[in-house]
């Protein structure tokens, strides 16, 4: 199943179905989102037709949600021109120095501007220049750049003014679900998280292709930026376990 036909599996699942009649899992999904409804509620559900953070809407009578569905490995969250993303960083403070670090490391030719004749893998180029990138990584990585990347990056984007409300992951069948806010408590969290890659917290920033054989189909590629967040369903888990592990914590006992 891709992304798309994941994503209409979610809106068949809901639209026009009762509170009611819904399995655990979405049932717990709608009573966190919803505040004002009864089980006999109607649900409206549809498939956002933008290419926009939300995926689908759900509304139970005047109140509309936004939802972002992510499934599979290596969870891309964002694309953008390098153009963009370099603006993000000069607009966030980051030295010019680490912002040509940057550009070096997207095209990782030997240039700023991905005109260089020999490409090196992200690997080779991470061998010879650790040092350059751990500087840039500890200017992106403060409190203040992590927030404004959560709002491009997860909740909001570049063409949509609106914050999404929730992020689920995973299927119909099995899945699991974050609010908003509990995307912002896992992604803060992660603020002194170490990885050898370009990343704002779990956040990797990296070329969308890197086209090492340079094939023309996917040249331009090189210059758009994708932002990962690779450990998404463990960061889910984690954060899902300590609300377990607190709440036993914090009960009485029997």
């Amino acid at each position: 199943m891709n992304g798309y036909s994941n994503e209409i599996d979610f809106v068949n699942h809901l639209n026009g179905h009762k509170v009611k009649n819904l399995n655990i899992m979405f049932l717990e999904l709608i009573e966190t989102l919803f505040e004002n409804m009864n089980k006999e509620d109607i649900i409206t559900a549809w498939k956002n037709p933008f290419k926009q953070k939300t995926d689908i809407f759900i509304k139970i009578n005047n109140t509309k949600k936004r939802i972002s569905i992510k499934m599979g490995n290596g969870n891309s969250v964002h694309v953008e021109p390098i153009s963009e993303f370099i603006h993000f960083l000069i607009e966030n403070g980051i030295s010019r120095k680490n912002v040509i670090e940057y550009l070096k490391y997207q095209y990782a030719d030997g240039t700023t501007n991905g005109t260089g004749k020999t490409r090196i893998s992200s690997e080779d180029y991470k061998k010879a220049n650790q040092d350059k990138l751990d500087e840039l990584n500890k200017e992106l990585n403060k409190k203040e750049i992590l927030q404004k990347a959560i709002d491009k990056f997860i909740l909001k984007g570049n063409n949509d003014k609106s914050y999404i409300d929730a992020l689920i992951y995973g299927t119909t069948k099995d899945f699991l679900f974050i609010t908003k806010e509990e995307i912002k408590t896992i992604i803060l969290n992660k603020i002194n998280f170490k990885a050898t890659g370009i990343h704002i917290g779990p956040l990797f920033c990296q070329p969308m292709n890197r086209c090492l054989n340079n094939n023309p189909k996917y040249d331009k590629s090189r210059f758009c930026v994708q932002i990962k967040w690779y450990s998404l369903l463990d960061d889910i888990l984690e954060y899902k376990n300590e609300k377990v592990k607190e709440k036993i914590k914090n009960s009485p006992c029997i």
